[in-house]
């Protein structure tokens, strides 16, 4: 059984689409994303530097259009569910069918302004816990007012929220565990992104919704979700509540899952599922030269 996933924030690279629009057909349909949600994928894409691309309301769209443009030219019907982590999800909710490729790349647009600016508001920051006891890490977090934003499993939990607090946490990390600054805007995630919410919730409303014709994993709680209007609703949710990566692992584990596909930027997620369930077979496709590695890698699991 194969699934499909999608990577999320800080996942981006320069030039990371340099491969996927040397195809005309791929190019064009770049462009007219761009022309949609005016903001031009193809330069951010292929000659934007690392800060440019850093900021949360460039990266968002660009690593979603991504993950879209690659499923596209990729060609995979059959799979047996999908999931993203964070951002990843609205590419995830249009490779599932709830919405469509346009309106999932203007939920991500209007998503990554309205988090730049909840970003800007009250400084605040992540860092990655990696090592440690799971129970000693999440004490340690919430000892000091911090937020597990992002439990990603493998011995990598995110913790969010004041830079005093980070600070603290870095300089006193839980027994076995090593602290480390993310290069982020805000803490994504919290309620530090409450204001986000609602105008995200705005434009949810006004999008055609549809029952997924593929299962989808929700970042919330690894629950498989099977309503179009369910998702999209955890999808906006969720800008201001922790992501359960290791749930949804867990829940491709459960499922019989027998080998994913990382859509790019590739290579995050597969490095997390290596560590916590190895027994599942994983493919990174970061460029169009592994388009037929990946369709090979495929078939094997279909």
């Amino acid at each position: 059984m194969l699934a499909l996933i999608a990577p999320g924030q800080g996942s981006q690279t320069p030039g990371m689409l340099n491969s996927w629009i040397e195809d005309p057909t791929s190019k064009s349909l770049l462009e007219k994303w761009s022309a949609d949600i005016d903001l031009d994928l193809v330069r951010l894409g292929t000659t934007a530097e690392a800060d440019e691309i850093k900021d949360t309301a460039n990266a968002q769209p660009l690593i979603v259009a991504t993950s879209l443009l690659a499923a596209h030219v990729l060609g995979i019907k059959e799979y047996a569910v999908v999931s993203g982590h964070s951002v990843g999800e609205l590419a995830a909710a249009a490779l599932s069918g709830a919405i469509s490729e346009s309106d999932a790349l203007r939920l991500v647009r209007t998503r990554g302004i309205e988090m730049a600016k909840a970003a800007a508001t009250k400084p605040a920051g992540m860092s990655a816990v990696l090592g440690g006891d799971r129970s000693e890490v999440l004490a340690a977090i919430e000892s000091l007012s911090l937020v597990a934003a992002n439990d990603n499993g493998a011995g990598q939990i995110v913790a969010a929220g004041d830079l005093t607090a980070l600070a603290a946490l870095a300089e006193n990390p839980p027994a076995g565990a090593r602290v480390r600054a993310l290069a982020v805007a805000g803490a994504f995630h919290t309620s530090y992104m409450s204001s986000a919410v609602a105008p995200l919730s705005d434009l949810a409303a006004s999008i055609s919704v549809h029952p997924p014709l593929i299962p989808f994993i929700s970042n919330k709680d690894g629950a498989l979700v099977r309503s179009g209007s369910e998702i999209v609703a955890r999808i906006v949710n969720q800008i201001a509540n922790p992501v359960r990566w290791d749930l949804c692992m867990q829940a491709l584990k459960t499922m019989g899952i027998t080998g994913v596909i990382e859509l790019p930027p590739a290579g995050t997620l597969v490095g997390l599922l290596k560590r916590a369930v190895p027994d599942i077979e994983n493919f990174a496709l970061k460029s169009a030269l592994d388009l037929d590695a990946a369709r090979e890698f495929a078939g094997r699991h279909q």
